[in-house]
């Protein structure tokens, strides 16, 4: 079983639970020990480390985790209704294909079993065999990162931290429905490769659009199924990064807040933080991140597409060409529109779907103009 290969929590780790009170964290965590193994059918989020940092080809360090764990087991939870299990760690395979198979694998187990697993990486690159455990589960993907890169590589080179969107978008099977990178900063970016995510139909935001309103992000996170942070996103003086200084970016605050926008989804089913140097000072940082989703995962409201729309109310906006379909949730007060399903198209959708939305997206069309993401989904849909 994939599980089997899976490295035990750390004796230190153990030593320290066993220091903490009742009310912590850690102490309410089912740990993966030599002697004991969590009962996946009883768990709703899992924490899994990845020890393998080779796609990052400026990395210094080995792959230390238990800074993290430290920093997270010390926290106290929130009035959390969940199990929460650490699964521990994925070590280095042979080969960095050896570590995306058995990641993919035990990825795609948990899904099924309607676990949402926590990465910890190890680099980005990770995200592709993150991205692969979908294979099995026969969906599209929406993958959100949040990154001041958009990690486009050459076809032939091989997988790394800077490439890994190439392999994603080119591999078969191509179960690729979206990409939105948050928080790209232009002066990392080609002009070409800016075009190249307006040609595909991708979605991005520039750092400044986010810090300046966070809420943008809130609808394209429930949209996600897989979402992967990239901690260069998060300026150093802010995460402690001081190995590869960044002194623009996300601060904590802001960090924290999208963690929570991807925790509070009901469509996130994968949730990844990579690119970290492995140093104390950025060990709590990750432990914030990782506490805002499970803070957002615990205040999800099982909305579309998991719930009914009989109790949303419906605004048909009609313009020149278009009669746009908007729905607000009297639960949540949050906006969807209905991208149509047109049977005579190469349509990658079987029926009519709802696209998340926000407040700001209905005065758009109520102005007469067609919402940015409305039409982009629209033409993604039928190439």
């Amino acid at each position: 079983m994939e599980f089997d290969f899976l490295q035990p929590v750390a004796e230190e780790i153990l030593n320290y639970v066993g220091t903490l009170s009742s009310q912590e964290l850690g102490s309410k965590i089912v740990l993966h020990t030599k002697d004991q193994f969590p009962d996946i059918t009883k768990v709703n989020i899992a924490i899994i480390g990845v020890l393998d940092n080779r796609g990052d080809v400026s990395a210094i360090n080995d792959v230390d985790l238990n800074p993290f764990r430290k920093k997270l087991y010390g926290m106290f939870p929130g009035n959390w209704d969940m199990s929460i299990a650490d699964l521990g760690d994925i070590v280095p395979g042979d080969s960095v294909d050896d570590t995306y198979y058995l990641l993919k694998k035990i990825t795609a187990a948990l899904i099924k079993n309607r676990v949402v697993p926590i990465v910890i990486g190890g680099s980005q690159d990770l995200t592709y065999a993150l991205y692969r455990a979908y294979d099995d589960l026969e969906q599209m993907v929406n993958l959100v990162a949040v990154d001041n890169k958009f990690d486009f590589g050459k076809e032939s080179e091989d997988s790394s931290a800077t490439s890994y969107l190439t392999k994603i978008i080119v591999d078969a099977p191509n179960n690729l429905f979206n990409y939105c990178n948050i928080g790209y900063q232009t002066y990392y970016n080609s002009q070409e490769e800016i075009d190249l995510i307006e040609k595909l139909f991708f979605d991005a935001y520039r750092l400044g659009e986010i810090s300046n309103k966070i809420a943008l992000a809130e609808p394209v996170f429930r949209d996600a199924d897989l979402v992967s942070f990239d901690l260069n996103s998060v300026k150093s003086a802010d995460s402690g990064n001081t190995f590869a200084f960044e002194p623009n970016g996300f601060d904590g605050k802001e960090i924290c807040s999208l963690a929570r926008y991807a925790g509070i989804s009901d469509k996130v089913s994968t949730f990844g933080v990579f690119n970290h140097n492995n140093t104390l000072q950025e060990a709590p940082i990750i432990a914030q991140i990782v506490w805002y989703f499970i803070e957002g995962y615990h205040y999800r409201s099982n909305e579309y597409p998991y719930g009914s729309r009989k109790n949303y109310l419906k605004y048909i906006v009609p313009l020149e060409e278009e009669e746009l379909v908007f729905y607000k949730s009297d639960k949540t007060d949050r906006w969807w529109i209905e991208i149509p399903f047109i049977s005579n198209e190469n349509n990658k959708l079987k029926r009519n779907t709802l696209l998340s939305c926000s407040y700001d997206e209905y005065l758009i069309a109520c102005n007469q103009e067609l919402p940015e993401r409305w039409w982009k989904a629209q033409r993604k849909n039928t190439v």
